[in-house]
């Protein structure tokens, strides 16, 4: 008995001296820890301590129910495989045949000379997914997407969002951000504890298409602002921004509408400072692909400007003097330095593959959160000291080590939040709630057997171990037959439901050892110290 009493103490300890310490740095505060937190930080195996991160509902931050453009995710799918056909018929030296694209799910190809369509079946072969059809004159075939493959462009463009939203969250800084789908067309994002809903914002619905297009130098930009629009060109404004990054005027440009090379080949995006005039801008640089293509495009125009434009507004229009093969370019635009960085992060997650509409936007404010938080601990003090009492009176003795132990299971639950760095929500607080109901629950089992025992004449020490092996059958079904409800809606659910499941699962499988191995060592200690003949129970 001493060995057993023995391991279950030692459990015990290191279990609440652990729970302790994840604890510590959401007792004192980020801000309050003391110089020796340092040295005991990098010895824990597991996950290093952090503050309990506290949900929306709890602390406040952002709503935002997203709905993504399909149309013009297809749309932009038909101009990719457009961009990729021009450049498969080039190096095939098919010179001369124009892409075009059309309604926004066709595109309608043309060759000078009709018997290249034959030298063209390598490129086109590889589009087999198109439908594919002749055209109206020789030498021109038409590829579409059928309404399957449009349907699939539109769900993939969807979960590729999730993944850039995600990207772009993550290296916004934001604590446990809530990113998922919803629906065939809408994400959720929930941003919590987030202090500029406007930035953030701005950084989530920015699409971020680079792309790099030549101005037009063959035709008038005057006739083009009159409305007479060359074909197979586009009118673009750049912002021009006082000292205050204020928007005076908007420069226009005319500009061709192919589009020469995108920001999908980018493999970096860093803010610097620039040396004649101090202010920030964003350096790019491309991968081997994008740098080669980038190459071909600066040879093939020396003296012509080149447009860098992002989501449709032009940053900037550099001459291009000579060939770069570097594989390095410059955004410039009067930024600060907080919009040089919301910029460079956007452009390293990379562009929605889709624009996104909001469709909601709710900001929680702290105050709520505030409220929330003091209505559910006061809730779970009430209900906490309610049991407590009735425990004390109806079981007296046995009763007040119910009560720590109840108490130890409120510790080690809230350890086991804070080391695997769960996000309470005010679900969660429900869920801990109900766990203080379920450890007594157990509890009201072991006594109510050693009570019958005791009542059949056994002695106190034969009692205690025959009225916790028989309950230990009922306990263990009761919680398993609650796990796999947790387990369930852990699995199923979604958000705060996931809250409540998490605290319920772990409140459950604690309870567990709180009540077999917390109670039992006391009991078997008092019985085996003080030969104890009668029992306060």
């Amino acid at each position: 008995m001493k060995q057993a009493i023995g391991w279950r103490l030692g459990a015990l300890l290191l279990t609440t001296g652990l729970s302790l310490l994840y604890l510590f740095p959401s007792l004192v505060g980020p801000q309050r820890l003391p110089p020796w937190w340092g040295y005991v930080r990098p010895f824990i195996l597991a996950p290093p301590p952090e503050p309990i991160n506290l949900g929306l509902d709890l602390q406040g931050g952002m709503h935002l129910v997203l709905e993504v453009d399909a149309a013009q995710a297809v749309g932009s799918a038909i101009l990719r495989r457009g961009a990729e056909l021009r450049r498969g018929f080039e190096r095939e030296g098919l010179q001369g045949a124009t892409v075009d694209a059309e309604g926004g799910r066709m595109l309608r190809i043309r060759f000078p000379d009709p018997k290249d369509l034959e030298r063209a079946e390598a490129v086109l072969g590889a589009y087999g997914e198109m439908t594919r059809r002749p055209g109206e004159q020789p030498g021109e075939v038409l590829l579409s997407v059928s309404d399957a493959e449009a349907t699939r462009i539109a769900q993939a463009a969807v979960d590729q969002n999730v993944e850039k939203i995600r990207n772009r969250v993550d290296q916004f800084g934001v604590a446990e951000p809530l990113i998922q789908r919803e629906g065939g067309s809408r994400i959720v994002v929930q941003l919590p504890g987030i202090k500029d809903p406007q930035r953030a914002l701005n950084l989530i619905g920015q699409t971020a298409l680079l792309e790099f297009k030549l101005l037009d130098d063959r035709h008038s930009l005057e006739e083009a602002l009159a409305g007479k629009v060359p074909e197979g060109s586009q009118v673009l404004y750049e912002k021009v921004l006082d000292e205050r990054g204020n928007v005076i005027r908007r420069s226009p440009y005319l500009a061709e509408r192919k589009t020469l090379l995108t920001g999908d080949t980018l493999t970096s995006a860093e803010v610097r400072i620039h040396r004649d005039t101090n202010e920030p801008y964003v350096s790019i640089e491309f991968d081997r692909e994008g740098a080669r293509m980038f190459a071909e495009v600066t040879e093939k125009n020396v003296g012509r400007r080149l447009a860098i434009v992002l989501d449709g507004t032009v940053y900037s229009a550099p001459r291009i003097n000579e060939k770069i093969p570097s594989g390095q370019a410059q955004i410039t635009g009067r930024f600060t330095m907080q919009e040089a960085r919301d910029l460079a992060i956007v452009l390293r997650a990379g562009a929605l593959p889709a624009p996104v509409n909001i469709v909601s936007n709710l900001t929680v404010g702290p105050s709520l959160g505030q409220d929330s938080i003091a209505a559910g601990v006061r809730a779970s003090l009430l209900g906490g000291l309610l049991v407590i009492l009735l425990m004390a009176v109806y079981y007296r003795g046995a009763g007040l080590i119910a009560d720590a132990a109840l108490l130890l299971n409120l510790l080690l639950l809230l350890g086991a939040l804070a080391m695997i760095r769960a996000t309470v929500t005010l679900p969660g607080i429900a869920g801990i709630a109900l766990t203080i109901g379920m450890a007594v629950d157990s509890n009201v089992l072991i006594f109510e057997r050693i009570r019958e025992e005791l009542r059949l004449g056994k002695t106190v020490r034969a009692g205690i171990d025959s009225g916790y092996e028989k309950a230990w059958v009922t306990i263990v079904d009761s919680h398993v037959t609650t796990l796999i409800t947790g387990f369930a809606l852990f699995l199923f659910g979604s958000g705060p439901v996931k809250g409540f499941a998490v605290t319920l699962t772990l409140g459950v499988m604690i309870n567990l050892f709180t009540a077999i191995v917390g109670t039992k060592v006391v009991f078997d200690w008092m019985t085996r110290r003080w030969q104890v003949r009668r029992l306060s129970i």
